[in-house]
């Protein structure tokens, strides 16, 4: 879907608390069942007003029941398409997304320097809770950016870890 405007986010952000998020909508696409948050993985539409369907959605946060908030940037920092959103501070999580940009994932053991300072320029230039390294699976999971998995433990991880904001690795297939 598409947000033109802060008010078009807000109407999206009112519609996913009463069809997905415990609302009250006679017309829920999972019946009875109540997510607990909303990833962005925004790939194209920059400039479309994401930040405020954030700042709408956290309103629904309460005591009794927190909205979950992540989104998956790019390695690339900022992220073309999440940066005014991640820029909010109301993320609890965040999956950075090292494959298939060779400027910042793993592309050999050279590379490594490339994938880490990327790591620190989001973990501490970017407001937010916990962080994800989102790494392929496999090999055959992306064009680029898998890791062995001697090279993950042994190079990568114990650098990532040291973030006071790390939270794990995030697989994807």
């Amino acid at each position: 879907t598409t947000a033109t405007s802060a008010a078009d986010a807000r109407q999206f952000a009112h519609y996913l608390r009463n069809n997905f998020l415990g609302g009250s909508s006679s017309s829920r696409p999972l019946g009875d069942a109540v997510e607990n948050g909303i990833d962005f993985d925004i790939e194209t539409g920059a400039g479309q007003p994401w930040d405020e369907l954030a700042r709408a959605l956290s309103r629904y946060s309460s005591y009794e029941r927190k909205v979950y908030l992540s989104a998956a940037p790019t390695c690339m920092f900022p992220d073309a398409n999440l940066d005014a959103e991640i820029g909010t501070g109301l993320f609890d999580y965040i999956w950075v997304v090292f494959m298939n940009y060779p400027a910042c994932d793993y592309e050999g053991i050279a590379s490594v320097d490339n994938l880490l300072a990327s790591w620190n320029q989001w973990t501490w230039s970017a407001p937010g809770g916990q962080f994800f390294s989102g790494v392929p699976a496999a090999q055959e999971a992306a064009a680029s950016g898998y890791i062995p998995r001697d090279v993950l433990k042994s190079e990568v991880l114990p650098v990532s870890k040291t973030s006071p904001k790390y939270g794990g690795v995030a697989l994807c297939n």
